[in-house]
């Protein structure tokens, strides 16, 4: 593991949501490896401040890979109502930043073949999001 990566994932455990908000934020990119993965479910559902679970969100939405969609995904079939919003914000967020979220809907594409009917459930509300085509 490289010392950003562990950093991160220190950062995660912080008592200090904007620390926790910025582990989400670096950690996107390691969606695909386990303990960032498992790290940034834990962040998406951040019992202790939304603006942890809105921030990640944005940024696995920024990074836009199947892995970091699939996350979102997993975090949306867990999420309460009012966590599930701030999911929503976060994508909507990146949706439209300038460079916008283009690969998102094309990973929940391949989301919607998934062997677990949560992600694909979870997968087909992130595409509607991340579209445009409600908030």
């Amino acid at each position: 593991m490289t010392g950003g990566l562990e950093s991160a994932l220190a950062e995660a455990s912080s008592p200090s949501w904007t620390r926790r908000a910025r582990a989400g934020r670096d950690l996107a990119s390691s969606a695909d490896v386990p303990e960032a993965a498992e790290v940034l479910l834990r962040l998406l559902l951040d019992a202790e401040d939304t603006a942890v679970t809105r921030r990640t969100a944005e940024a696995l939405a920024r990074t836009g890979t199947t892995a970091a969609v699939r996350l979102m995904a997993l975090a949306l079939v867990e999420a309460d109502d009012s966590r599930s919003d701030w999911l929503r914000t976060g994508v909507h967020d990146a949706r439209v930043a300038p460079d916008g979220v283009p690969d998102v809907v094309e990973a929940c594409g391949k989301l919607a073949q998934d062997r677990e009917e949560s992600v694909r459930r979870g997968a087909a509300e992130i595409s509607v999001w991340a579209s445009g085509t409600s908030h």
